[in-house]
């Protein structure tokens, strides 16, 4: 019988996959020393979407919710990684586009956790306002991966869209669904249904135009083709 212990080891091996998968970006960043145009946003977006789920899971929020916290955690220790080696190979101009997105963020995040313990008494009340945020950003975090989406459509070449991610997002999406319905979590099954929907898209999208795919093409391609779209 399928219970939270069985869901919770599921989820923390399926889940830290979708943080942390191969980087082939990553490498590029080694080979070049620089990240020319590539963006940090997805990167920053899932790390202020983590730190807003650990703060929902806190006791003082949402009690019983270790899960929540622990895979969360392990995805913004994992994030901030990946930010600290963009910054390292990021020109100036960039590096003050991180430090200004990380300020805002730790503004925005103090501003919540303030207004939670101050104007909220209680943790339904808390669970609900820090939960309808929490929502937001995880939304948006899983449908980021739609402009990628739509450079496969136009190239029809799946060269750039990584298999492995967005098949890890479907299988995330569902453990959090099933684990969403046992703990009776509306504000954890909401995201993650869009998640898995929009992971399915990805891999139809992916076998349409697999096919289609020159993979002995020049690798060379533009650094904007390569965006970090790993959340």
């Amino acid at each position: 019988m399928i219970n939270t212990e069985t869901i919770r080891t599921i989820e923390i091996w399926s889940h830290s996959s979708c943080f942390s998968p191969p980087s082939p970006h990553s490498l590029e960043y080694g080979k070049l020393n620089l990240v020319q145009d590539f963006k940090p946003d997805p990167y920053l977006a899932t790390m202020m979407n983590c730190m807003m789920w650990v703060f929902y899971g806190l006791p003082m929020v949402h009690p019983d919710s270790l899960l929540i916290i622990t895979i969360n955690s392990i995805g913004l220790v994992i994030e901030s990684i990946y930010i600290v080696f963009f910054f390292i190979y990021s020109d100036n101009k960039k590096r003050r586009k991180i430090m200004l997105c990380i300020m805002i963020e730790a503004i925005f995040m103090a501003a919540v956790i303030v207004i939670t313990l101050i104007v909220f008494n209680n943790t339904k009340k808390r669970t609900m306002f820090v939960g309808t945020l929490a929502v937001i950003f995880n939304i948006g975090m899983y449908i980021s991966p739609l402009t990628v989406m739509g450079m496969v459509i136009k190239t029809k070449s799946v060269k750039y869209m990584p298999f492995t991610l967005s098949l890890f997002n479907v299988l995330c999406g569902i453990v959090w669904m099933v684990y969403a319905l046992l703990k009776f979590d509306i504000n954890v099954l909401v995201p993650n249904v869009m998640g898995c929907l929009s992971g399915m898209m990805q891999l139809i999208i992916y076998a349409w135009f697999y096919k289609t795919t020159r993979w002995d093409e020049d690798e060379k391609a533009p650094a904007q083709k390569l965006q970090l779209s790993e959340i």
